[in-house]
Protein backbone atom coordinates (compact mmCIF):
# COMPACT_ATOMS: atom_id res chain seq x y z
CA UNK A 1 0.00 0.00 0.00
CA UNK A 2 1.04 3.62 -0.52
CA UNK A 3 0.39 5.85 2.45
CA UNK A 4 -0.01 9.86 1.66
CA UNK A 5 -0.55 12.71 4.48
CA UNK A 6 -2.59 15.35 3.77
CA UNK A 7 -1.14 18.79 5.63
CA UNK A 8 2.52 18.46 6.68
CA UNK A 9 2.58 20.70 9.60
CA UNK A 10 3.57 19.22 13.52
CA UNK A 11 1.06 16.50 12.86
CA UNK A 12 1.26 15.72 9.68
CA UNK A 13 4.96 15.65 9.16
CA UNK A 14 5.48 13.17 12.15
CA UNK A 15 3.29 10.77 10.69
CA UNK A 16 4.37 11.09 6.86
CA UNK A 17 7.90 10.46 8.79
CA UNK A 18 6.96 7.59 11.13
CA UNK A 19 5.04 6.11 8.25
CA UNK A 20 7.97 5.81 5.91
CA UNK A 21 10.32 4.66 8.66
CA UNK A 22 7.42 1.38 8.64
CA UNK A 23 8.50 0.78 5.42
CA UNK A 24 5.45 2.37 3.27
CA UNK A 25 6.01 4.65 0.12
CA UNK A 26 4.93 8.05 1.67
CA UNK A 27 3.54 11.32 0.13
CA UNK A 28 3.24 14.43 2.27
CA UNK A 29 0.46 16.68 0.60
CA UNK A 30 0.03 20.24 2.22
CA UNK A 31 -1.37 23.85 -0.14
CA UNK A 32 1.99 25.83 1.66
CA UNK A 33 4.61 25.75 -1.52
CA UNK A 34 7.29 26.95 1.01
CA UNK A 35 6.62 24.28 3.02
CA UNK A 36 6.58 21.70 0.80
CA UNK A 37 9.51 22.69 -0.57
CA UNK A 38 11.87 23.02 2.55
CA UNK A 39 10.65 18.94 3.38
CA UNK A 40 11.76 18.29 0.86
CA UNK A 41 14.82 19.12 1.73
CA UNK A 42 14.91 17.46 4.64
CA UNK A 43 14.08 20.54 6.57
CA UNK A 44 12.07 20.36 9.50
CA UNK A 45 9.99 23.84 10.19
CA UNK A 46 9.88 23.02 13.74
CA UNK A 47 11.12 21.12 16.73
CA UNK A 48 10.73 17.95 17.89
CA UNK A 49 13.30 15.15 18.85
CA UNK A 50 14.54 12.71 16.76
CA UNK A 51 12.29 13.95 13.52
CA UNK A 52 14.19 15.92 11.55
CA UNK A 53 16.63 12.72 11.54
CA UNK A 54 13.61 10.35 10.19
CA UNK A 55 13.04 12.84 7.92
CA UNK A 56 16.01 13.27 6.06
CA UNK A 57 16.64 9.66 6.55
CA UNK A 58 13.60 9.01 4.49
CA UNK A 59 13.44 11.92 2.27
CA UNK A 60 17.46 10.43 0.84
CA UNK A 61 16.32 7.04 0.74
CA UNK A 62 13.02 8.55 -1.31
CA UNK A 63 10.09 6.58 0.66
CA UNK A 64 9.11 10.26 1.35
CA UNK A 65 8.23 13.00 -0.93
CA UNK A 66 6.37 16.14 -0.76
CA UNK A 67 4.05 17.93 -3.12
CA UNK A 68 1.14 20.40 -3.10
CA UNK A 69 -0.85 18.57 -5.89
CA UNK A 70 -3.73 17.00 -4.45
CA UNK A 71 -4.24 15.33 -7.98
CA UNK A 72 -0.71 13.73 -7.34
CA UNK A 73 -1.82 12.31 -4.83
CA UNK A 74 -5.06 11.35 -5.65
CA UNK A 75 -3.52 8.70 -7.97
CA UNK A 76 -0.66 7.60 -5.52
CA UNK A 77 -2.30 6.65 -2.57
CA UNK A 78 -4.28 4.28 -1.25
CA UNK A 79 -4.58 5.45 2.17
CA UNK A 80 -5.03 9.10 2.98
CA UNK A 81 -4.40 10.48 6.63
CA UNK A 82 -6.23 13.80 7.28
CA UNK A 83 -3.48 15.62 9.62
CA UNK A 84 -4.58 19.20 9.05
CA UNK A 85 -5.61 21.74 11.93
CA UNK A 86 -8.89 22.55 13.42
CA UNK A 87 -7.55 26.07 15.24
CA UNK A 88 -10.20 27.78 17.27
CA UNK A 89 -12.67 29.80 15.51
CA UNK A 90 -12.24 33.16 15.33
CA UNK A 91 -14.89 34.83 17.60
CA UNK A 92 -16.15 31.31 19.15
CA UNK A 93 -14.50 28.72 21.07
CA UNK A 94 -15.89 26.35 18.51
CA UNK A 95 -13.25 24.59 15.70
CA UNK A 96 -12.90 25.60 12.69
CA UNK A 97 -13.21 22.94 10.57
CA UNK A 98 -12.65 24.37 6.69
CA UNK A 99 -9.11 22.66 6.62
CA UNK A 100 -10.45 19.41 7.20
CA UNK A 101 -13.27 19.54 4.74
CA UNK A 102 -11.57 20.65 2.06
CA UNK A 103 -8.81 18.18 2.47
CA UNK A 104 -11.18 15.49 2.80
CA UNK A 105 -13.15 16.56 -0.31
CA UNK A 106 -10.21 17.45 -2.63
CA UNK A 107 -8.63 13.82 -1.78
CA UNK A 108 -12.11 12.01 -2.41
CA UNK A 109 -12.88 14.41 -5.79
CA UNK A 110 -8.88 13.35 -6.72
CA UNK A 111 -9.15 9.44 -6.25
CA UNK A 112 -8.61 7.73 -8.83
CA UNK A 113 -8.46 4.08 -7.21
CA UNK A 114 -10.67 2.34 -4.32
CA UNK A 115 -9.15 4.17 -1.10
CA UNK A 116 -9.20 4.96 2.67
CA UNK A 117 -9.10 8.21 4.22
CA UNK A 118 -8.47 7.90 7.51
CA UNK A 119 -9.24 10.86 10.13
CA UNK A 120 -6.39 12.20 12.45
CA UNK A 121 -7.21 15.86 13.22
CA UNK A 122 -8.78 16.25 16.69
CA UNK A 123 -12.33 17.00 15.59
CA UNK A 124 -16.38 17.86 17.00
CA UNK A 125 -18.00 15.07 17.82
CA UNK A 126 -20.17 14.30 15.18
CA UNK A 127 -17.83 15.71 12.02
CA UNK A 128 -17.39 12.05 10.91
CA UNK A 129 -20.31 10.87 9.87
CA UNK A 130 -20.36 13.98 7.91
CA UNK A 131 -17.40 14.16 6.29
CA UNK A 132 -18.11 10.13 5.48
CA UNK A 133 -20.77 11.42 3.78
CA UNK A 134 -18.77 14.42 1.85
CA UNK A 135 -16.03 12.16 0.79
CA UNK A 136 -18.91 9.40 -0.83
CA UNK A 137 -20.69 12.44 -2.11
CA UNK A 138 -17.36 14.00 -4.13
CA UNK A 139 -15.76 10.45 -5.34
CA UNK A 140 -15.65 9.95 -9.17
CA UNK A 141 -17.91 7.66 -10.52
CA UNK A 142 -17.01 4.04 -10.08
CA UNK A 143 -14.00 4.75 -6.85
CA UNK A 144 -14.66 3.51 -3.63
CA UNK A 145 -14.01 5.98 -0.90
CA UNK A 146 -14.33 4.74 2.65
CA UNK A 147 -13.33 7.13 5.75
CA UNK A 148 -12.29 5.62 9.28
CA UNK A 149 -11.70 7.83 12.30
CA UNK A 150 -8.01 7.39 14.00
CA UNK A 151 -7.40 9.92 16.25
CA UNK A 152 -3.67 10.80 17.23
CA UNK A 153 -1.99 10.82 20.96
CA UNK A 154 1.12 12.69 20.37
CA UNK A 155 3.14 14.09 23.31
CA UNK A 156 5.22 17.50 21.70
CA UNK A 157 8.78 16.13 22.82
CA UNK A 158 7.93 12.69 22.50
CA UNK A 159 5.76 12.27 18.69
CA UNK A 160 7.63 10.27 16.91
CA UNK A 161 8.14 7.68 19.76
CA UNK A 162 4.50 8.37 20.19
CA UNK A 163 3.39 7.38 16.22
CA UNK A 164 5.92 4.00 16.33
CA UNK A 165 5.07 2.66 20.13
CA UNK A 166 1.99 3.93 20.73
CA UNK A 167 0.22 3.03 24.11
CA UNK A 168 -3.04 2.42 22.15
CA UNK A 169 -5.07 3.14 19.08
CA UNK A 170 -8.79 3.74 18.06
CA UNK A 171 -10.44 3.37 15.30
CA UNK A 172 -13.79 4.27 14.41
CA UNK A 173 -14.62 2.12 11.42
CA UNK A 174 -17.97 1.19 10.37
CA UNK A 175 -16.85 -0.65 7.15
CA UNK A 176 -15.34 -4.21 7.60
CA UNK A 177 -12.92 -3.54 4.28
CA UNK A 178 -11.62 -0.31 5.46
CA UNK A 179 -11.18 -1.72 9.11
CA UNK A 180 -8.82 -4.62 7.58
CA UNK A 181 -6.68 -1.82 5.28
CA UNK A 182 -6.00 0.16 8.41
CA UNK A 183 -5.41 -3.15 10.49
CA UNK A 184 -2.45 -3.96 7.48
CA UNK A 185 -1.07 -0.42 7.93
CA UNK A 186 -0.75 -1.11 11.50
CA UNK A 187 0.11 -4.50 11.71
CA UNK A 188 3.50 -3.51 13.11
CA UNK A 189 2.02 -2.19 16.02
CA UNK A 190 -0.50 -4.87 16.64
CA UNK A 191 2.17 -7.78 16.17
CA UNK A 192 3.55 -5.86 19.15
CA UNK A 193 0.68 -5.88 21.34
CA UNK A 194 -0.45 -2.15 20.94
CA UNK A 195 -4.41 -2.69 22.17
CA UNK A 196 -6.76 -1.37 19.04
CA UNK A 197 -9.83 -0.43 19.95
CA UNK A 198 -12.41 -0.80 17.22
CA UNK A 199 -15.93 1.46 17.73
CA UNK A 200 -18.30 3.98 15.85
CA UNK A 201 -17.46 7.15 14.62
CA UNK A 202 -18.58 9.43 17.41
CA UNK A 203 -16.22 7.20 19.98
CA UNK A 204 -13.42 7.29 18.02
CA UNK A 205 -13.91 11.34 18.13
CA UNK A 206 -14.25 11.98 21.61
CA UNK A 207 -11.59 10.00 22.86
CA UNK A 208 -8.95 12.34 21.93
CA UNK A 209 -10.83 14.92 23.10
CA UNK A 210 -12.00 13.53 26.49
CA UNK A 211 -8.31 12.61 27.31
CA UNK A 212 -7.07 15.99 27.35
CA UNK A 213 -10.16 17.05 28.92
CA UNK A 214 -9.56 14.88 31.77
CA UNK A 215 -5.89 15.87 31.63
CA UNK A 216 -6.59 19.97 31.70
CA UNK A 217 -8.95 19.08 34.84
CA UNK A 218 -6.04 17.43 36.71
CA UNK A 219 -3.83 20.04 36.10
CA UNK A 220 -5.82 22.67 37.11
CA UNK A 221 -6.95 20.65 39.90
CA UNK A 222 -3.84 20.51 41.71
CA UNK A 223 -2.97 24.13 40.76
CA UNK A 224 -6.13 25.04 42.32
CA UNK A 225 -4.91 23.36 45.39
CA UNK A 226 -1.85 24.83 45.32
CA UNK A 227 -3.53 28.23 45.90
CA UNK A 228 -4.77 26.52 49.15
CA UNK A 229 -1.63 25.15 50.26
CA UNK A 230 0.15 28.56 49.48
CA UNK A 231 -2.20 30.25 51.17
CA UNK A 232 -1.89 28.21 54.62
CA UNK A 233 1.95 27.63 54.40
CA UNK A 234 1.97 23.90 53.21
CA UNK A 235 3.90 22.19 50.43
CA UNK A 236 1.56 21.38 47.00
CA UNK A 237 4.68 18.89 46.43
CA UNK A 238 3.89 16.59 48.85
CA UNK A 239 0.63 16.84 48.82
CA UNK A 240 0.74 15.64 44.94
CA UNK A 241 2.96 12.71 46.33
CA UNK A 242 0.40 11.67 48.95
CA UNK A 243 -2.56 11.67 46.98
CA UNK A 244 -0.60 10.62 44.10
CA UNK A 245 0.94 7.58 45.39
CA UNK A 246 -3.39 6.19 45.58
CA UNK A 247 -3.58 3.96 42.20
CA UNK A 248 -7.09 5.49 41.50
CA UNK A 249 -5.26 9.15 41.00
CA UNK A 250 -2.03 8.38 40.19
CA UNK A 251 0.81 10.77 40.60
CA UNK A 252 1.42 11.62 36.64
CA UNK A 253 -0.17 15.46 36.29
CA UNK A 254 -0.06 16.74 39.51
CA UNK A 255 2.23 19.09 39.07
CA UNK A 256 1.91 22.65 40.03
CA UNK A 257 2.73 25.46 38.36
CA UNK A 258 2.31 28.33 36.09
CA UNK A 259 -0.53 25.99 34.31
CA UNK A 260 -0.70 24.48 30.44
CA UNK A 261 -0.53 25.56 27.68
CA UNK A 262 0.10 24.86 23.65
CA UNK A 263 -1.87 23.76 20.92
CA UNK A 264 -4.40 21.00 22.14
CA UNK A 265 -5.40 21.28 26.00
CA UNK A 266 -6.81 24.59 26.03
CA UNK A 267 -7.94 24.48 22.28
CA UNK A 268 -9.96 21.15 22.59
CA UNK A 269 -11.24 22.26 25.86
CA UNK A 270 -12.88 25.00 24.80
CA UNK A 271 -14.34 23.28 21.95
CA UNK A 272 -15.76 20.53 23.74
CA UNK A 273 -17.54 22.87 25.59
CA UNK A 274 -18.71 24.50 22.36
CA UNK A 275 -19.84 21.69 20.78
CA UNK A 276 -21.86 20.08 23.74
CA UNK A 277 -23.41 23.10 23.92
CA UNK A 278 -24.73 23.42 20.62
CA UNK A 279 -25.84 19.62 21.18
CA UNK A 280 -27.89 20.97 24.10
CA UNK A 281 -25.69 19.13 26.99
CA UNK A 282 -23.64 22.46 28.04
CA UNK A 283 -24.10 21.47 31.52
CA UNK A 284 -22.30 18.35 31.36
CA UNK A 285 -19.21 19.83 31.04
CA UNK A 286 -19.84 23.45 32.57
CA UNK A 287 -16.66 21.98 35.09
CA UNK A 288 -14.52 22.81 31.94
CA UNK A 289 -15.20 26.76 32.17
CA UNK A 290 -13.56 26.58 35.79
CA UNK A 291 -10.94 24.37 34.29
CA UNK A 292 -9.96 26.92 32.04
CA UNK A 293 -10.50 29.94 34.08
CA UNK A 294 -7.71 28.44 36.97
CA UNK A 295 -5.57 27.84 34.53
CA UNK A 296 -5.54 31.38 32.84
CA UNK A 297 -5.61 32.65 36.81
CA UNK A 298 -1.85 31.06 37.28
CA UNK A 299 -0.78 33.48 35.32
CA UNK A 300 -2.00 36.52 36.67
CA UNK A 301 -1.00 34.93 40.18
CA UNK A 302 2.58 34.27 38.67
CA UNK A 303 3.19 38.08 37.69
CA UNK A 304 1.79 38.80 41.12
CA UNK A 305 4.30 36.71 42.82
CA UNK A 306 7.03 38.24 40.94
CA UNK A 307 5.65 42.18 41.57
CA UNK A 308 5.74 41.11 45.60
CA UNK A 309 9.21 39.77 45.43
CA UNK A 310 10.35 43.41 43.82
CA UNK A 311 8.56 45.45 46.64
CA UNK A 312 5.38 45.87 44.92
CA UNK A 313 6.40 47.56 41.29
CA UNK A 314 7.70 45.84 38.53
CA UNK A 315 8.68 49.60 37.06
CA UNK A 316 12.13 49.46 35.57
CA UNK A 317 13.12 46.29 37.42
CA UNK A 318 15.47 43.34 35.79
CA UNK A 319 13.65 39.96 35.16
CA UNK A 320 15.02 37.21 34.19
CA UNK A 321 12.25 34.45 32.20
CA UNK A 322 13.45 31.09 31.70
CA UNK A 323 11.28 29.68 29.05
CA UNK A 324 9.27 30.80 26.47
CA UNK A 325 7.78 26.83 24.86
CA UNK A 326 4.73 26.06 26.49
CA UNK A 327 6.78 22.85 27.58
CA UNK A 328 10.32 21.34 27.47
CA UNK A 329 11.50 19.71 24.27
CA UNK A 330 9.64 21.72 21.79
CA UNK A 331 9.60 25.19 20.28
CA UNK A 332 5.76 25.53 20.46
CA UNK A 333 4.94 29.17 22.05
CA UNK A 334 1.20 28.09 20.63
CA UNK A 335 -0.36 29.69 24.17
CA UNK A 336 2.36 29.17 25.85
CA UNK A 337 2.17 30.49 30.18
CA UNK A 338 5.80 31.00 30.06
CA UNK A 339 5.56 33.88 26.75
CA UNK A 340 2.07 35.38 28.38
CA UNK A 341 3.64 35.55 31.58
CA UNK A 342 6.79 37.16 29.93
CA UNK A 343 4.56 39.89 28.19
CA UNK A 344 2.85 40.42 31.01
CA UNK A 345 5.69 41.41 33.08
CA UNK A 346 7.01 43.81 30.06
CA UNK A 347 3.34 44.96 29.64
CA UNK A 348 3.71 46.65 33.55
CA UNK A 349 6.77 47.78 33.11
CA UNK A 350 9.63 45.23 33.88
CA UNK A 351 12.16 44.98 31.93
CA UNK A 352 12.62 41.38 30.65
CA UNK A 353 15.12 38.88 29.14
CA UNK A 354 13.73 35.54 28.30
CA UNK A 355 15.92 32.86 27.54
CA UNK A 356 14.59 29.32 25.44
CA UNK A 357 16.75 26.30 24.62
CA UNK A 358 14.70 26.12 21.14
CA UNK A 359 11.73 28.28 21.31
CA UNK A 360 13.57 31.93 21.17
CA UNK A 361 12.54 32.58 17.32
CA UNK A 362 8.78 31.71 17.36
CA UNK A 363 8.29 34.02 20.80
CA UNK A 364 10.20 36.93 19.37
CA UNK A 365 7.23 36.45 16.45
CA UNK A 366 4.34 36.50 18.66
CA UNK A 367 5.98 39.27 21.24
CA UNK A 368 8.53 41.36 19.71
CA UNK A 369 9.28 43.87 21.90
CA UNK A 370 10.97 41.46 24.73
CA UNK A 371 14.57 41.21 24.80
CA UNK A 372 15.43 37.60 23.42
CA UNK A 373 19.15 36.16 24.57
CA UNK A 374 20.74 33.39 24.00
CA UNK A 375 22.11 32.00 26.62
CA UNK A 376 21.13 31.39 30.30
CA UNK A 377 24.05 33.26 31.88
CA UNK A 378 22.91 36.45 29.69
CA UNK A 379 19.54 36.28 30.53
CA UNK A 380 20.54 35.89 34.41
CA UNK A 381 23.39 38.61 34.45
CA UNK A 382 22.09 41.73 36.32
CA UNK A 383 18.53 40.11 37.15
CA UNK A 384 16.82 41.24 40.31
CA UNK A 385 14.34 38.21 40.28
CA UNK A 386 15.02 34.42 37.91
CA UNK A 387 11.52 33.33 36.93
CA UNK A 388 11.68 29.69 36.00
CA UNK A 389 8.83 29.11 33.46
CA UNK A 390 9.45 25.59 31.35
CA UNK A 391 11.50 23.28 32.85
CA UNK A 392 14.28 22.46 30.42
CA UNK A 393 16.88 20.00 31.86
CA UNK A 394 18.94 22.99 31.52
CA UNK A 395 17.14 24.83 34.03
CA UNK A 396 16.43 22.20 36.16
CA UNK A 397 19.70 20.97 36.21
CA UNK A 398 20.94 25.16 37.11
CA UNK A 399 22.75 25.27 40.10
CA UNK A 400 22.18 28.59 42.53
CA UNK A 401 26.31 28.75 42.45
CA UNK A 402 26.01 28.97 38.78
CA UNK A 403 23.93 31.43 39.29
CA UNK A 404 24.70 33.87 42.07
CA UNK A 405 28.08 35.62 40.98
CA UNK A 406 25.52 36.82 38.10
CA UNK A 407 22.64 37.93 39.41
CA UNK A 408 21.91 41.68 41.11
CA UNK A 409 19.32 40.41 43.69
CA UNK A 410 19.85 36.26 44.35
CA UNK A 411 15.96 35.00 44.02
CA UNK A 412 14.11 33.21 42.07
CA UNK A 413 10.62 31.66 41.47
CA UNK A 414 10.09 28.74 40.50
CA UNK A 415 7.11 28.22 38.11
CA UNK A 416 7.36 24.68 37.95
CA UNK A 417 8.24 23.11 41.53
CA UNK A 418 11.42 21.37 39.86
CA UNK A 419 14.40 23.05 41.95
CA UNK A 420 15.53 22.27 45.61
CA UNK A 421 14.09 24.38 47.76
CA UNK A 422 16.48 23.61 50.54
CA UNK A 423 19.87 23.69 48.11
CA UNK A 424 19.26 27.27 47.17
CA UNK A 425 17.84 28.83 50.15
CA UNK A 426 21.08 27.64 51.76
CA UNK A 427 23.05 29.29 49.02
CA UNK A 428 22.01 32.76 49.74
CA UNK A 429 18.82 33.11 47.30
CA UNK A 430 15.54 33.45 48.89
CA UNK A 431 13.09 30.87 46.87
CA UNK A 432 9.74 30.56 45.88
CA UNK A 433 7.30 27.97 44.33
CA UNK A 434 4.00 27.98 43.50
CA UNK A 435 1.94 26.26 45.94
CA UNK A 436 4.73 26.22 48.75
CA UNK A 437 5.91 28.39 51.74
CA UNK A 438 8.58 30.94 50.50
CA UNK A 439 12.18 30.32 52.15
CA UNK A 440 14.80 33.71 52.68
Amino acid sequence: MKITVLGTGYLGATHAASMAEMGFEVLGVDVDPAKVDALSRGELPFHEPGLGELLRKHVDTGCLRFTTSYEEAGAFGDVHFVGVGTPQRAGSFAADMRYVDAAVGSIAAAATKDCVIAGKSTVPVGSARRLADLARASARDGVDVSLVWNPEFLREGYAVEDTLTPDRMVLGAEDAAAEAVMRRVYARQLEAGVPLIVTDFETAELVKVAANAFLATKISFINALSELTEAVGGDIRTLADAIGLDERIGRKFLNAGVGFGGGCLPKDIRALRARAAELGVEQSVRFLAEVDDINVRRRGHTVDTVTQMLGGSVVGKQVAVLGAAFKPDSDDVRDSPALDIAARLHSIGAEVAVYDPKANANAAKRYPRLDYVDSLEAAVTGAEVVVLLTEWAEFKTMTPEQLHPLVAVPQILDGRNVLDPERWSAAGFSYRALGRRATV
